[in-house]
């Protein structure tokens, strides 16, 4: 059991003159109307410090926050591996399961706990999937914070991942550069998926090994668009064995499961940067997964 969470917003104009029921139960669609009534009649969500009523309406700058519960989590793997660590950074592998920012029920059961926990201030420069294995990188000063976005925003972090893909592909390399933006879903309104209206990203996919009707293939993305991995290898026709969400075209199937779900075969395996602070190239590797070895 945790120790419950305080989710916090602050009203813009946009959300301005709906009532509290609507605006959650509209912006939060992951709970219905009628839990939402439940938690205002339990004191659960308050705006301007004061318990909130269903019909109570909001004004720009009102602050709304649900005061959540203890819960008991799910169960995931509670443990991770140091792969380099120094006065500046952090590398750690991260198990398939373990969720590496609390979302989706998840808070303290998350990668980014775990590791606060062993070294305080640590800040996670990215985030992998909960499905997911590999390397994360964290940074332990804000110099470190500093160049590592610059560096990531500039494209000079190299990001290298073995994926499971369905079926063969035609050519031994190939790019894929479908554009990655919101689209619907039957179940959380949207997702992130293939779509001309979607920001740039860019694949390139080497063929390692075949399998009996799958391909281990090895990924290198230049851009880190939200599951762009899982996303352009079903843009291509090849999607990732046992993904519960991404169908061939890279968009939702017709009975989707939800991004966090696990099942697909995806490993962050190398990631290369120059160190924030001597300047000194830096290439980590995690072993991957028996699935995932070629």
């Amino acid at each position: 059991m945790n120790s419950g969470h305080e989710y916090r917003e602050r009203i813009g104009p946009a959300d301005a003159g709906r009532t509290v029921l609507d605006h959650l139960s509209s912006r939060y669609a992951h709970s219905s109307e009628d839990q939402w009534r439940a938690r205002m009649a339990a004191g659960e969500v308050s705006v301007e410090g004061e318990r909130a009523a269903a019909g109570d309406v909001l004004r720009t700058g009102h602050s709304v926050v649900w005061r959540r519960p203890p819960w008991e989590e799910p169960a995931v793997p509670l443990a991770f591996a140091l792969l380099h660590r120094d006065a500046h950074l952090l590398a750690v592998a991260k198990p398939v399961g373990l969720p590496t920012l609390p979302n989706g029920g998840f808070l303290d059961h998350t990668l980014l706990r775990l590791v606060e926990a062993r070294f305080p201030g640590a800040a996670p420069a990215h985030r992998l999937g909960r499905g997911t294995s590999g390397v994360v990188l964290f940074t332990r000063s804000a110099e470190a914070r500093r160049e590592v976005l610059r560096q990531w925003q500039d494209g000079g972090v190299l990001k290298t991942y073995l994926a499971l893909v369905s079926g063969r592909p035609e050519r031994n390399e190939f790019t894929v550069d479908v554009p990655i933006g919101p689209v619907p879903h039957t179940r959380l309104g949207e997702v992130f998926a293939a779509t001309p209206s979607g920001r740039a990203a860019i694949s390139h996919a080497r063929v390692v090994a075949e399998r009996p009707d799958a391909t281990l293939v090895e990924v290198r993305i230049p851009t880190g668009r939200p599951h762009q991995i899982r996303i352009h290898m079903a843009a291509a026709g090849h999607p990732l064995v046992g993904d519960p969400l991404y169908v061939a075209g890279g968009r939702p199937g017709h009975a989707p499961g939800l991004p966090g779900e696990t099942g697909y075969h995806l490993h962050a395996w190398r990631l290369g940067l120059r160190h924030p602070v001597t300047g000194e190239a830096l290439d980590v590797e995690c072993a991957p997964p028996p699935a995932l070895r070629p």
